[in-house]
């Protein structure tokens, strides 16, 4: 009636993988999802005029007291990870910038994580394996994997913020330069425009919002024109951007109406979004085949040869041995 100790052993190591991977979502998700400082503020000053907020100043004991603790141990765990060279410490920090995370300590704390997860994977994961089943050459198979499992999270997880950013910048880009397009024809420059498109679009598309602001920081800073457009398509590496500040620079060196533009632009993304869109929709039919041969033919291949299956075991089957 109840499962025998062994099969409830071998769920020990899931068990332990699941809490193990929950752990370190929190933990990235507490370091690298924090918001900024005055956004944080306004929030506050939003929940006060609504009737106050709760107490939170033990919460951020603990989480101010985490935070230092990871400052100081991940610059000694991301050391055996550290880049060899200048051009892989560079890619590094490209593939950190495509998914949203410029801090200077954003490398120490990715390879940081990464040390983490491969400790946590070979003694939580290891240790609940050998504890289940023993000292044995499977289990030091699965030990490896578990491991190896653990030590690529972080890489995963990395990629999957990219794909989501990309695809947030993409979907953006088109009403983006529409609004641009407005402002720029309204007499508004180029600076202007997307000063004004980062302040009406920060709800909608927050990303493309940041990115916009983060460049006319750099204007303002006493940065180019046309160094703070390759910097806003070299820091985000998606092809829709790069594709615009593209033709800015090149409007901007050739003297050509940056309105005109940016409306070529838009038709050419949008046309690129319906054409990505159809071809998912070719792909579809293709897709279906492998879920349709394995779980909807051997049903409807049982109900309706089933029955006949059936009555010839019963019936023909005894008339031809007789």
């Amino acid at each position: 009636m109840f499962p025998s100790t062994l099969e409830l052993s071998s769920l020990v190591p899931f068990a332990v993988f699941g809490a193990f991977f929950a752990i370190v979502w929190l933990v990235v998700d507490r370091i690298w999802g924090k918001k900024r400082l005055a956004e944080d503020r306004l929030d506050r000053m939003r929940r006060t005029r609504r009737g106050g907020e709760p107490d939170q100043k033990s919460m951020g004991k603990v989480s101010s007291a985490m935070s230092n603790l990871l400052r100081k141990t991940t610059p000694q765990l991301a050391k055996p990870l550290q880049p060899k060279n200048a051009a892989d410490a560079n890619k590094l920090k490209m593939r950190l910038s495509y998914a949203g995370f410029r801090s200077d300590n954003a490398a120490t704390v990715y390879l940081g994580m990464k040390f983490l997860c491969l400790a946590g994977g070979f003694f939580l994961g290891g240790g609940a394996l050998l504890f289940s089943m023993g000292l044995n050459q499977t289990a030091l198979l699965r030990t490896v994997l578990v491991t190896g499992i653990a030590f690529y999270l972080p890489e995963v997880i990395l990629f999957v913020m990219k794909k989501s950013r990309h695809q947030a910048i993409f979907l953006a880009l088109p009403d983006v330069i529409d609004l641009m397009v407005v402002c720029v024809e309204a007499g508004l420059g180029l600076d202007q425009a997307m000063s004004k498109v980062a302040d009406e679009l920060k709800k909608c598309y927050p990303v493309v919002a940041q990115e916009f602001r983060v460049a006319n920081m750099q204007l303002q800073m006493g940065s180019t024109r046309n160094q703070a457009l390759r910097d806003l398509g070299e820091r985000n590496g998606e092809g829709g951007l790069k594709s615009l500040t593209s033709v800015l620079i090149q409007a901007g060196k050739f003297g050509s109406g940056v309105g005109q533009a940016l409306r070529v632009q838009s038709d050419s993304m949008r046309i690129r979004r319906r054409q990505i869109a159809e071809e998912k929709a070719a792909k579809t039919a293709v897709q279906l085949i492998f879920p349709l041969v394995l779980f909807i033919f051997p049903g409807i291949f049982v109900v309706l040869v089933g029955p006949a299956a059936i009555n010839i075991v019963n019936n023909l089957l005894p008339t031809m041995g007789g």
